[in-house]
C-alpha cells in the first residue's frame, strides 16, 4: 500500500506539499498540485482519514458500536446508518464488540484518542461510568444516566399489539418468552406492554425470562416447553427467539400455528422464501437509523436536542405463524 512519502517522491515534492494538496489547505502552485494529483492516481494512494482528521481538528468519521454485526437487525441498522452518513459526507468506523464489555471499553478508549466526530452505540453492558460525554453520542434502545440521547422503537406499544394480535388469532393463554439484559434497556418494555394489555383484557398469561446472555440456549427452550405446556400463544422478545422457539416446538411435536400462535419482534424476515413467514412487530429500522444519524450530526454542531428519548412507532406484520 502506497504511503504519503511514496507520493511525495514520485511527484518530486515535500511530504508537506502532498498534505496541503490532500487537505486543500495552504498555497500550492497549480502545476505542483497537478503533479501531486497525478502521483496519487498512479499509486492509488488512499489518505489516512484518521490522521487527516487529527491535523484538521474536524473529523468526518462516525463510529458505530454494535454487539454483533452477524445479527440481522444490527446488520440492517448498520446499512442505513452508513447510507445516511455517506449522504452527509461522513465515513463509518464499525466497532463490533461481540457483546463483551471489555471490548466495548477498549473501543471507547480508542475512539477518544482517534477523535471521531461522534458515536452511535448499542450496548447492554454495565459500562455507564466509562462512557464519556466528551464525544457526542446517540444510543439505540439504551438509557444512560448521563445526557445521552436515545433513539428507540415504541417497545411498550409493540408488546400491547402482540398480545392483542395473539388473542385475535385465537390464543386463550399466551406467554411472553424473553430475557433480561444486565442493565435496563428499552427492550424490557416489550414484556411490560404485553402484560399491561393482558391485564386490561382479562387474559391469563405467562412470562418466562432468563438473564441475558443465555448460558444454555437448548435448556432455555426445553425448560419453557416443559413448564408451560398449556399455552397456545407466544410473543418472543426478538424474531430470532421466535424462530428458535418454532424450531424447538416442531421437534417436540407442537404445530405452529395450529397448536401455538407465535409473534416475534424486529421484522428482520422480509423475504417470502423463508418459511414459515413469521408474524412480527416490525421495528422501523431505516427510520431509527437515519434519525440517529441526523440527531448525532446536530449534536456535533453544538445544537441542543429538544428531548432525550426519540420513540418511533412500530407496526404489526401478519405472517404464517398466527
Amino acid at each position: 500500500m502506497a504511503s504519503i512519502k511514496d507520493v511525495a517522491n514520485l511527484a518530486g515534492v515535500a511530504v508537506g506539499t502532498v498534505s496541503r494538496v490532500i487537505n486543500n489547505a495552504g498555497a500550492v502552485k497549480p502545476a505542483t498540485r497537478d503533479k501531486v494529483k497525478a502521483a496519487i492516481e498512479q499509486l492509488n494512494y488512499v489518505p489516512d482519514e484518521v490522521a487527516r482528521n487529527f491535523k484538521m481538528q474536524k473529523s468526518k468519521m462516525i463510529a458505530l458500536l454494535l454487539p454483533s454485526i452477524w445479527h440481522p437487525f444490527f446488520s440492517e441498522l448498520a446499512y442505513y446508518i452508513e447510507d445516511e452518513l455517506d449522504r452527509e459526507g461522513y465515513k463509518l468506523m464499525l466497532c463490533n464488540s461481540g457483546g463483551k464489555p471489555e471490548k466495548e471499553l477498549y473501543y471507547f478508549d480508542m475512539l477518544k484518542q482517534n477523535k471521531v466526530a461522534g458515536v452511535v452505540g448499542i450496548t447492554y453492558n454495565d459500562i455507564e461510568n466509562s462512557v464519556s460525554t466528551d464525544i457526542p453520542m446517540i444510543s439505540i434502545d439504551r438509557h444512560f444516566n448521563k445526557k445521552i440521547t436515545c433513539v428507540t422503537s415504541d417497545n411498550f406499544e409493540g408488546g400491547r399489539i402482540a398480545l392483542r394480535e395473539l388473542v385475535k388469532a385465537g390464543a386463550k393463554k399466551p406467554a411472553f418468552l424473553g430475557n433480561v439484559p444486565f442493565v435496563y434497556s428499552e427492550t424490557m418494555l416489550r414484556k411490560e406492554g404485553f402484560v399491561h394489555e393482558a391485564k386490561i383484557l382479562g387474559v391469563p398469561y405467562e412470562v418466562y425470562e432468563e438473564p441475558d446472555p443465555l448460558r444454555d440456549e437448548d435448556k432455555y427452550y426445553s425448560t419453557f416447553l416443559n413448564r408451560y405446556q398449556d399455552i397456545d400463544g407466544v410473543f418472543a422478545i426478538t424474531d430470532m427467539a421466535a424462530a428458535k422457539y418454532i424450531e424447538k416446538a416442531k421437534e417436540a411435536g407442537i404445530r405452529v400455528p395450529d397448536d401455538v400462535k407465535v409473534i416475534g419482534y424486529d421484522g428482520i424476515q422480509d423475504h417470502p422464501f423463508f418459511h414459515p413467514l413469521l408474524s412480527t412487530i416490525r421495528q422501523p429500522v431505516e427510520e431509527m437509523a437515519r434519525t440517529a444519524v441526523r440527531l448525532l450530526l446536530k449534536k456535533t454542531e453544538g445544537e441542543t436536542l429538544d428531548r432525550e428519548v426519540y420513540q418511533i412507532p412500530v407496526t404489526y406484520r401478519a405472517g404464517e405463524t398466527t
